[in-house]
């Protein structure tokens, strides 16, 4: 079983980049199972994503609380099955969101106790290509959708991955031109 981890800032094409991986990988005859997280089939994966609506300190919290919640679910129930390829998106980068150096401490922590692997993606997209691509394509905004979260999560997001067994693919490029960087450093 190969276990990938498709991970960045919103908007940086990493549910799409997941979706193509995993259509190509059934097209050449592997098993995949595909986990998007914050995820909307259980309780924990649907109140992480109403928090990230709401504005505010508690929100904040609880947005990335009930986000950890739903990763560990997703752990739990799906990592041990037998799939010749498990592929979560957003997985440890979440704690990039955390405020500093809180974030630190939670992405250390938690790189300890979930799984690995060698194959973990970090998107990196400017924080003005996420905006743009925000603006285009969702009727509202997240609470770290702006430019300034962005930026913030961004310069925290890529010094864990920088200092991480993270591969760092720029992903202000084509669909196309990230999804043949992703395959050739999966292959």
């Amino acid at each position: 079983m190969v276990f990938v981890v498709i991970d960045g800032l919103d908007a940086s094409g990493k549910s799409t980049q997941a979706i193509r991986l995993s259509s190509f990988l059934r097209q050449h005859g592997r098993t995949v199972f595909l986990r998007i997280h914050p995820s909307d089939d259980n309780y924990f994966g649907v109140e992480a994503r109403h928090f990230l609506y709401l504005r505010g300190k508690g929100a904040h919290f609880a947005a990335a609380f009930f986000y950890m919640l739903d990763v560990f679910r997703s752990i739990l129930l799906y990592s041990w099955q037998k799939y010749d390829h498990i592929i979560f998106v957003r997985y440890l980068m979440g704690t990039a969101y955390l405020p500093s150096p809180l974030h630190k401490l939670a992405y250390h922590f938690f790189a300890v106790i979930v799984p690995t692997s060698d194959f973990i993606f970090f998107l990196d997209v400017e924080p003005q290509e996420a905006c743009r691509r925000i603006q285009l394509t969702r009727e509202r905004q997240e609470m770290f959708e702006s430019l300034d979260e962005l930026e913030q999560t961004r310069r925290k997001a890529l010094s864990l991955a920088l200092a991480g067994n993270w591969k760092v693919v720029n992903a202000n490029r084509s669909i196309s031109k990230v999804e043949s960087e992703i395959r050739k450093l999966l292959f």
